[in-house]
This record gives C-alpha cells, structure tokens and sequence, in this order.
C-alpha cells in the first residue's frame, strides 16, 4: 500500500504553508510594524532590544544587522509620508535597539537580563508546579508547553528591562537633583562673598569718612576754644575781699 500523500493532502499542506508565509509576511508590512512598535506600553516593550528587533537573543550579529536594515527600511519615515510622526518614532526604536547590541557592553548586559528572566521563571514553574500539586495532585502547569514558557520569559524579560529603566531614570533624576542642590550652595557662596566683599568694602569707605569727620571736628573745636580772631578770652580775676 502506497504512503505517497494524494492530491488533497499535499494541497492542504501547501495551503497551510502559504497562511504561514503570508502571516509572517504580513508582520514585515510597514504597517503593521509601525503598529507593532507604537502599540500601547511601546515606552516599555521598545526598551526590549530583541522584541524591537524582533530576533532571538541567541541570534548572531549577521542575523540581527540584517533584520535591522529589513525594519528600517519598513519604517522609515521617507517610506512612509502620510505616517511621518509614528514612523519616526518606530524608526528611532529600531535605531536605538540595534546600536544597544551592536555594542558590546550594552549586549552583554541585555543578554543578562534574558537570563534573570529565564531564572525567573523558572523559579516561579517551581513554586507553581508545587502549589498545583497541593490542590489538585497534577504536576503539569502551562508552563510547561514550550511556546508559554517562553512567552512567560518574554514577559518577564520586558518587565527586567522596564525596571532596569525605572532604575535609571530615578537614578538621573537623582544625579540631577544633587547637581541643582550644589549649583544652589555654589550660587549662595558666591552670593555670600559678593555681600562680605561689599560689606567690606562699605566698612573701610565709613571707617575713612568717620575718621575724617572726627578730625575735622577736633579742628573746628580748636579753633572754637580760641575766640573770635584767635585770641583767648580774658581770664576772670577772683575778687578780693578785705580782711
């Protein structure tokens, strides 16, 4: 007996090969892909280079410079006029997600987050596995289906980066704060010394003046204790009484 498909098998098989490419096909639409990267929380998502770029983080940098230029492309906002502001957004996304594991230090780092993410989980399948164990006897959890095991590590991958930027916005924000707080004491310093400077300065002009004015005083007083034309007054002579 023959085990060649017939007819129908082999165009339903065709049939679903043709859905397959068309649905990743139609991911790659300029479209779609500017939706892709300005859907709600794309603030967060877009801090995932890897579901930026769409590529795994065991991808290969040839693999991952080819899908940025295949994204750019899709996205640029020359290729797409009558979108200009979120296509500009989508572009610098893809932009900023390439140059992070292009370099690296930044890749290295990513790469580690993947990781925290994956022992995440895989911690929380443990604690899951026992608690569904307790209730019910079973030992399988969802998890435990590849393809929500790794949306799981996706979700929890996005979460790492977004704290990872939380961290570091506060951290700014903070850096900041300390800078405006020093550039205030160096203004009140430089405040401070202006007025000693000036005080100063007022001193030693009224000092100079009070000097002045007092000798000039002494001199009218001199002159006043001489009389009219600077002669001395008559001395008063006692009057003698007979004895």
């Amino acid at each position: 007996m023959s085990t060649n498909p017939g007819p129908n098998e082999l165009f339903s098989t065709f049939y679903e090969e043709v859905k397959a490419i068309e649905k990743r096909d139609s991911v790659l639409t300029p479209k779609q892909q500017i939706d892709r990267l300005n859907r709600p929380g794309s603030t967060y998502f877009n801090l995932n280079p890897y579901d930026v770029l769409q590529v795994d983080p065991d991808a290969a940098m040839a693999d991952i410079k080819k899908k940025y230029r295949q994204l750019s492309l899709l996205v640029h906002p020359d290729k797409n006029p009558d979108d200009i502001e979120r296509s500009q957004k989508a572009f610098e996304a893809v932009n900023k997600a390439y140059k992070t594991l292009d370099d690296p230090e930044t890749s290295r780092k990513c790469k580690e987050v993947v990781e925290e993410a994956k022992d995440l989980v895989e911690q929380m399948m443990v604690e899951k596995r026992k608690r569904v164990k307790k209730t019910s006897g079973s030992i399988t959890i969802e998890e435990d289906d590849p393809e929500k095991r790794r949306h799981a590590i996706y979700v929890q991958t996005c979460k790492l980066f977004a704290d990872l930027e939380r961290l570091r916005v506060e951290e700014e924000q903070k850096q900041c704060s300390e800078r405006k707080r020093k550039a205030e004491e160096e203004e009140e310093g430089r405040k401070l010394m202006a007025y000693d400077k000036e005080w100063k300065k007022n001193y030693e002009e009224s000092r100079v003046n009070r000097v002045a004015s007092w000798r000039d005083f002494k001199a009218k007083k001199s002159k006043t204790s001489k009389g009219i034309g600077g002669l001395k007054p008559p001395k008063t002579k006692m009057e003698q009484r007979p004895g």
